[in-house]
């Protein structure tokens, strides 16, 4: 029990009052410091707790030049797959006692650049940007803004110090393998318009998967649109208007494949019997489909907490890895199936 009553909300002074030692004594205790002996800090420990003690996330802040906060700039909240990685972050972030300022760069590079520096500005301790299209031009800045980033799928053409991102080739090579075991030989590709390295990247590989089969990339199953439904809709008019349309479809990420496959039943196809699709993200969406969509698995909220990790490191000063890459996985549901017509 307390031996003198403290009044209102106490303070380190009225701690250091009662425990009979100094200041720094007890601030130091209540960090957990080795250099206070280990009962001394206990007991004030115990007399912070019975007299209602709160830290002050200001006052640390002063002391540690910390603030416990963290900035997360995004695309666009409306993006499904921001939102996961999102919940990683924040989840790994709440663990360890931080909060998360979040900001929309509406995919803009100079906004995005202006909201990273205005982070900076505000002292948070370290920065995730998802899907960047700065990327590698941080690097100059670091040294200025003295602010640890970590960047997640990466879309700016060029290595950046650190970063998260999925293993995009592989991914769509498997993918592309997936129709083309199935029996597919015209096996088209709806890509982004806006040359993102994620693009690059799954063009690559369904590239590879096609030369590995022995199939010619035929420049006409090439088409793009811009990651969203409807150019993907119009993307899909294209294809379908060809002489010899193609029989499968690999789209770049999953809301392409929506657009897709509403192209195909518009033309009174059906996916997968005349046509099959399949997407990349794995969005919560594409298993509620119409059928279930064959698609490439992000595992979005892990590649959030990965980027904190990451981040924690690079923080306390600790090295990391420059470049995180997560595995993707083929989902295979319903919207692919064998070739149904001679290719």
């Amino acid at each position: 029990m307390l031996d003198e009553p403290v009044r209102g909300h106490p303070s380190i002074k009225d701690i250091a009052r009662l425990a009979h030692v100094s200041h720094s004594t007890v601030s130091r205790a209540l960090q957990n410091s080795p250099l206070v002996n280990a009962k001394t800090a206990e007991r004030i420990r115990q007399i912070a707790v019975e007299s209602g003690y709160r830290a002050s996330a200001v006052a640390r802040g002063l002391v540690t030049r910390r603030t416990r906060t963290i900035g997360l700039v995004v695309t666009t909240v409306a993006d499904p797959f921001t939102s996961e990685v999102v919940s990683g972050v924040e989840q790994a972030a709440n663990d360890h006692g931080y909060s998360v300022f979040l900001a929309d760069s509406n995919a803009d590079p100079e906004r995005e650049k202006k909201v990273v520096q205005s982070f900076a500005e505000q002292r948070v301790d370290g920065i995730v940007v998802t899907s960047s299209r700065v990327g590698a031009l941080y690097i100059p800045l670091l040294s200025e803004m003295r602010v640890p980033i970590v960047l997640v799928n990466n879309q700016y053409p060029g290595a950046f110090v650190h970063s998260v991102m999925i293993e995009n080739v592989a991914g769509s090579r498997a993918a592309t393998n997936h129709l083309v075991q199935l029996g597919h030989r015209r096996i088209a590709y709806i890509g982004d318009q806006f040359g993102y390295e994620s693009d690059t990247e799954r063009l690559a590989g369904y590239r590879e998967a096609l030369e590995a089969a022995g199939i010619p990339l035929l420049p006409e199953l090439v088409v793009h649109g811009d990651g969203k439904p409807e150019e993907a809709m119009r993307a899909m008019e294209k294809l379908l208007a060809l002489a010899d349309p193609p029989t499968a479809v690999f789209c770049y990420n999953d809301r392409s494949a929506l657009g897709a496959m509403r192209s195909i039943r518009l033309r009174g196809l059906r996916v997968p019997d005349d046509i099959s699709v399949v997407g990349f993200d794995d969005l919560f969406l594409a298993s509620y489909t119409d059928p279930p969509l064959t698609t490439v698995r992000q595992p979005m909220r892990k590649m959030g907490h990965l980027a904190m990790v990451s981040l924690f490191k690079l923080m306390s000063g600790e090295e990391s890895a420059v470049t995180i890459r997560v595995p993707a996985e083929l989902i295979v549901r319903e919207s692919t199936a064998r070739v149904s017509r001679r290719a």
